[in-house]
């Protein structure tokens, strides 16, 4: 009896061992995260109630509107007007141009055979767009008078040689005769939408603007209507804002930037998923014609009018016909990223599936699941699974960061894993690298790029480069089969044989290319990886 218990024990103790190594070893970690689109949060509206009581005060505090100031405001609104023709002369245009203006919605609604419709299908796309493009950072926060200066900590922008009325300025100090506070900028200057009596102001429309009163209630009054508006036209910078009083001194940013212009993909707006209207299969080829034909027969089981691009750089390219295939030929020999660039930079839609040439789709490979976890998350680019002929299929996930260095650069670090799985998406999690076989959204993509100098070999430097601007996911339940690359020596063809040659061959100019690649483009010092 006690043996039984004693051989229980030590399976009990072995078993608690392995469960505890298996938690150390595997990748990534158990946290779920909830990465849909969330254009604002409880925090935001906290924030905007908070900002309300600070920003509204002294209503029974009269003011008189400065209109060559408030007419610079922005009004939030935007009208197509034309200049009137005053008199008609020849080559009065040309003299005298006139600004034109054109409605686009009228010329665009009056032809569409459902404008209703497009309509609403517009609306929704754009605010699927504002939710993925909301950032907390941009959210209007107030600092209240502790010091006791009150001003904006974030959440300031101006459009570049635009006015604004900057919100949040206030003073909350006890006592005194006489209340003043100073007002310095260097891209811009200072000026008042508003004049309230017993308010001294100096330095309208210039870089250093005094504020003074012997009420200081009517001080905060005037603070409320003073406006910045930018001088050096830079379309994303920042001007940063001195604001002191007699004692106390503070700063704050005032960004100055373009507002984001929308990509937005009129796709139809059916309740299922259109493939064919949301995604373009993209690949690149090079003397594997036989492996690229497998490869569009089977999308072709499966989708049989998704457009698929292809880039080819083969010397003597074959012709590659069909239904809703666009065959681009490069320059030969050109490359591997090259390629990738040219199959991408032609994609018209919403969507691009990355595939290699030696793919093959079956039942599993569901492009609507991916299309899917794009649609609802804030996700630019997803990957999926590949499966070999031995029956392992591969995920590719990788975790990357960089660590700052000295003078001699910084360090990169690579590892196995992801950060953490996707709440909803149980076969889903976040990582910075994943497999060859992805999905992304075209103009995050293209705005990444690759890198055409990389030709022979290259997939990490990629994502590498895409590291800070694209939020990248990997599902393992879509999963595309990978041809079988067994194939005896002696029964290679010419083509084959050539392909290996130009593939695996390690010549000194490609390895060069790829160390001065991360040492001086990147400028990393070292790497490290599993």
């Amino acid at each position: 009896m006690r043996a039984s218990c004693k051989k229980c024990l030590g399976l009990l103790l072995v078993s608690g061992l392995l469960l505890a190594l298996f938690h150390v070893w595997r990748p990534g970690t158990s946290s779920v995260v909830d990465i849909r689109p969330r254009q604002g949060d409880l925090m935001k509206k906290l924030f905007e109630a908070k900002i309300q009581d600070t920003v509204s005060g002294y209503h029974d505090i009269a003011y008189h509107i400065k209109e060559d100031v408030a007419r610079r405001l922005p009004q939030n609104t935007c009208v197509c007007l034309a200049d009137e023709e005053t008199f008609r002369l020849p080559f009065a245009n040309q003299l005298f141009p006139r600004v034109w203006a054109h409605s686009i919605d009228l010329a665009f609604l009056e032809s569409h055979p459902d404008p209703e419709g497009v309509k609403r299908h517009r609306a929704q796309e754009y605010s699927n767009f504002q939710k993925r493009s909301y950032n907390p950072a941009d959210v209007l926060i107030v600092a209240e008078a502790n010091s006791p200066l009150q001003y904006p900590t974030q959440g300031v922008e101006v459009r570049p040689l635009k006015t604004i009325i900057i919100p949040g300025l206030g003073l909350k100090e006890d006592g005194g005769s006489n209340h003043m506070v100073y007002l310095t900028a260097s891209l811009g200057t200072f000026d008042i939408a508003a004049t309230v009596d017993g308010v001294s102001v100096k330095g309208e429309g210039e870089k250093h603007m005094i504020l003074s009163s012997p009420i200081l209630s009517a001080l905060n009054r005037q603070l409320q209507f003073v406006t910045y508006t930018n001088t050096v036209f830079h379309p994303r910078t920042a001007d940063t804002v001195q604001f002191a009083s007699a004692g106390h001194q503070s700063s704050f940013t005032i960004k100055v930037e373009h507002g984001t212009v929308p990509k937005l993909y009129n796709t139809g707006y059916q309740g299922e998923y259109n493939i064919s209207a949301l995604v373009t299969f993209a690949t690149k080829t090079f003397l594997r014609y036989d492996k690229l034909k497998d490869l569009i027969d089977s999308i072709r089981q499966y989708y049989p009018t998704v457009t698929i691009v292809i880039a080819d750089d083969n010397e003597h390219p074959q012709p590659l016909t069909g239904p809703h295939i666009e065959h681009y030929i490069m320059p030969f020999g050109k490359g591997w990223f090259a390629g990738r660039n040219l199959a991408v930079s032609q994609v018209t839609t919403k969507y691009v599936l990355w595939v290699d040439d030696d793919f093959i789709f079956t039942a599993n490979t569901k492009v609507e699941k991916m299309v899917d976890i794009l649609e609802k998350t804030t996700l630019d680019l997803v990957g999926g699974a590949v499966r070999e002929v031995t029956g392992y299929t591969a995920t590719y996930r990788h975790t990357i960061s960089v660590e700052e260095g000295a003078e001699e650069g910084d360090c990169l670090h690579i590892r196995n894993g992801y950060h953490h799985v996707i709440e909803g998406f149980p076969d889903c999690v976040v990582a910075d690298a994943v497999i060859n076989f992805f999905m992304g959204r075209t103009d995050k993509v293209q705005q990444a790029g690759f890198n055409p100098r990389l030709a022979r070999h290259g997939h990490l430097e990629f994502f590498i480069d895409s590291l800070g601007s694209l939020h990248i996911g990997s599902c393992s339940d879509v999963i595309v089969n990978h041809a079988s690359k067994i194939i005896m020596p002696w029964s290679k063809t010419d083509s084959q044989k050539a392909y290996d040659k130009f593939r695996y061959s390690s010549s000194s100019a490609d390895n060069d290319i790829h160390k001065e690649d991360f040492y001086f483009k990147n400028r990393f010092k070292c790497m490290t990886s599993h």
